[in-house]
């Protein structure tokens, strides 16, 4: 058989675990895993000494097209995702125009179609306008669902009340993504906030002290354990399964733990609120740390990393929301909240394998399996004959982060001078070489996610 391309001797990160093997891609799919000595190839990659891992699925970006394109495109968001080995994004619908109805969703498709490198699909967001539709709009070609804000919304994208969201549970059957925190507490809180009689939040270790670091204080850790309860008690009522992003608190945990017990729902972390904690976070890196909802304290970050140890955690997402140095560098609160991660998703995550917080078998299925399985996204996620081949070659050593490495549009991370593992060499999208590290990126290797759901 002539195989487009075939890596040889690598460490592959199977379903039944890592083998040294060789894999053999055709037709932009994996078609043989195995002895492929003697194999005929366009592209033969020796692999020796590295990892080939399934491609990341990063399930929450922020890439700002359209609207906000001089923070980032879908293009430049996409080369990002590629040069940090993650093959498919989902992108959130708070851009301008809003992604409500299903007009927005097709000119955004038709955005992506041969200017993304990685695989794409696109959130539909509820609002007070389409509640009615949302049973519908779920199941358009090209949408991964429903994305609910229950707070920090972009124009109309937000469902505070709970008749809302009552309404917005019952309309549909896929899973919702929320962002679950108090509007209507956050509201309050930043006008206090404003008016100098904020009570600090008692479970972080610092003062307010009129910088960045009053962001957890103003949207407090009490804000999304309270948007978490009436979400979870909500999803028990409608029967509707939640998909909470982004959890912040260590509160929400053992909340979450006790209506498992009765209800489905599936919770995401992103490397960040694992990574930052603290009011050193802040002092470091300033505004740059600014984001909702907040990194905060070391008693919430430690009961995150334990939880996820622990296994409590489906998913792994970038929550990737970049804002300009120039927009980050106002004073707080004057200032954005988000920051890029979607190119450093994966090395962060395998760092932390790499330090006994996980296992990177663990990492591949949170990045990959995992969310492959929520979504119902057919045929990708798996490093398996028959999968699409989205594939990432990794070298398993340590690297600096440096800023001539990122490709974000807004040109800085979090992570600038970490060290993180697992550098990526080689990104295959669909087959087609979408990254090499120090070569050109294929801005055209991407294609729209298909689901699998009835």
């Amino acid at each position: 058989m002539k195989f487009d391309l075939v890596v040889k001797k690598a460490k592959v990160f199977l379903p039944t675990g890592p083998e040294i093997t060789d894999v053999g891609v055709a037709d932009g799919r994996i078609v043989e895993i195995g002895d492929l000595a003697t194999a005929s190839a366009a592209e033969v990659v020796d692999g020796e000494g590295k990892w080939l891992l399934p491609g990341v699925i990063d399930t929450q970006v922020h890439f700002r097209e359209p609207g906000l394109e001089h923070k980032e495109d879908l293009r430049t968001g996409a080369m990002a995702a590629v040069a940090g080995g993650t093959t498919t994004v989902f992108e959130m619908p708070n851009t301008n125009p809003l992604t409500i109805n299903p007009e927005a969703l097709a000119d955004k498709l038709n955005r992506a179609s041969g200017r993304m490198a990685s695989n794409f699909a696109f959130f539909v967001g509820a609002s007070p306008e389409n509640l009615d539709d949302l049973a519908s709009l779920e199941t358009l070609p090209g949408t991964p669902g429903i994305k609910v804000f229950m707070g920090s919304s972009t124009g109309s994208l937000l469902v505070e009340d709970d008749a809302s969201l009552r309404k917005v549970l019952a309309n549909g059957h896929r899973p919702v993504a929320v962002h679950s925190e108090d509007e209507p507490r956050n509201r309050a809180r930043r006008a206090a906030y404003g008016e100098g009689t904020l009570e600090p939040d008692p479970t972080l270790d610092y003062p307010l002290n009129g910088t960045a670091s009053d962001h957890p204080h103003v949207r407090d850790a009490e804000s999304a354990r309270l948007s978490t309860e009436r979400l979870l008690k909500l999803s028990e009522e409608t029967g509707r399964t939640v998909h909470i992003l982004h959890l912040s608190t260590a509160d929400e945990i053992d909340l979450i733990a006790s209506f498992r017990k009765r209800i489905r729902v599936s919770v995401e972390i992103t490397p960040q609120h694992l990574f930052f904690a603290g009011a050193e976070c802040y002092d470091r890196l300033g505004t740059h740390a600014q984001m909702n909802p907040p990194m905060r304290s070391r008693h919430h970050r430690d009961a995150l990393r334990e939880a996820f140890r622990a296994g409590f955690f489906n998913v792994i997402g970038s929550d990737h929301a970049p804002h300009t140095l120039e927009e980050k560098a106002a004073a707080y609160p004057a200032t954005p909240s988000g920051m890029p991660g979607v190119q450093t998703l994966l090395p962060v995550m395998l760092r932390f394998a790499k330090e006994g917080l996980t296992t990177f078998e663990e990492v591949v299925r949170l990045t990959s399996v995992a969310p492959a399985e929520l979504y119902g996204i057919k045929d990708r996620g798996n490093l398996q004959v028959g999968s699409f081949a989205d594939l990432v070659l990794i070298d398993p050593r340590e690297f600096t982060v440096e800023a001539d490495w990122l490709r974000s549009k807004c040109g800085w991370s979090p992570y600038l001078s970490e060290s993180l593992f697992g550098w990526p060499l080689m990104t295959w999208v669909g087959g087609k070489l979408a990254y090499s590290a120090g070569g050109e990126l294929d801005i055209t290797a991407g294609r729209q996610v298909e689901f699998n759901w009835k």
